[in-house]
């Protein structure tokens, strides 16, 4: 295995995606098979590695600027309209996320939970794809170093395991 130090910040954000990509499809074969009780677990797993994931990149890679919201300001900038929109995009996938595993953990609703996924698997993939594509990419000349080394400590310390998260 090799070592994070020697891997670029976005490759192992990219892994992290990737891991992510596999809880959903752990809730998508519970869905398949009918399996409401596992569903449940599994999407409760998706959105809690969600709102972790997204947390540590709001916190390292794309913080606001005080006061700041979501809306853009008048001189914005190539660069923070793209960290601003993915923040939002952020809040957009955990809303649809919550919204499932809500439906599954508190209503034990399969049906309801099955019809938002197409909608959060689309969010999803767009957004890993873009982050993938137009930011991760710029991350090594604008992350400062203490901002790195935590995301470098929490993703190594991320279970690969379904349960462990």
């Amino acid at each position: 295995m090799t070592d994070p130090l020697d891997v670029p910040i976005g490759d192992l954000l990219e892994r992290d995606h990737r891991r992510l990509d596999g809880l959903f499809g752990r809730f998508l074969a519970a869905v398949g098979a009918d399996d409401d009780a596992f569903a449940a677990r599994a999407i409760g797993d998706f959105d809690a590695a969600l709102r972790r994931h997204t947390r540590l990149e709001e916190e390292h890679l794309y913080p606001e600027s005080p006061g700041e919201k979501l809306a853009p300001s008048a001189d914005e900038g190539e660069r923070h309209r793209l960290f601003r929109e993915l923040r939002l995009e952020h809040v957009q996938i955990r809303e649809v996320s919550g919204m499932m595993a809500r439906l599954l953990i508190e209503r034990n609703d399969l049906t309801g939970a099955r019809a938002l996924a197409g909608n959060l698997a689309r969010r999803w993939d767009a957004h890993t794809a873009r982050e993938e594509r137009d930011a991760f990419p710029r991350l090594a000349d604008s992350i400062d170093p203490a901002g790195d080394a935590v995301l470098r400590e929490a993703l190594r310390h991320r279970p690969s395991g379904p349960t462990s998260e």
